[in-house]
């Protein structure tokens, strides 16, 4: 997913690189009839950026998720949600 939102925002010349971005992903593991699964996953994306480049980042989160070939594979099972913190 890092790799979608990265690419989409480079597309947009926003920088997205080690420098600018962070990103943790933080699994929540539920037992279900002796089975643990894997129920929700949540992507928190760090960004420091100009202001000026804010709206547009902010825009790019909103719809990276849809064209993630990850997310886009495990969404009819696990839930995935993502965060955006503009640092």
């Amino acid at each position: 997913m890092a790799g979608t939102f990265g690419g989409a925002l480079e597309a947009r010349r926003i920088q997205a690189d080690g420098e600018t971005m962070q990103t943790e992903a933080v699994g929540e593991i539920v037992d279900d009839d002796g089975v643990l699964v894997i129920e929700r996953i949540t992507v928190t994306y760090r960004l420091s950026i100009p202001d000026e480049q804010r709206e547009e980042a902010e825009r790019v989160h909103g719809f990276h998720a849809r064209f993630c070939p990850v997310a886009r594979s495990i969404e009819g099972g696990i839930e995935v949600r993502t965060e955006l913190e503009l640092v």
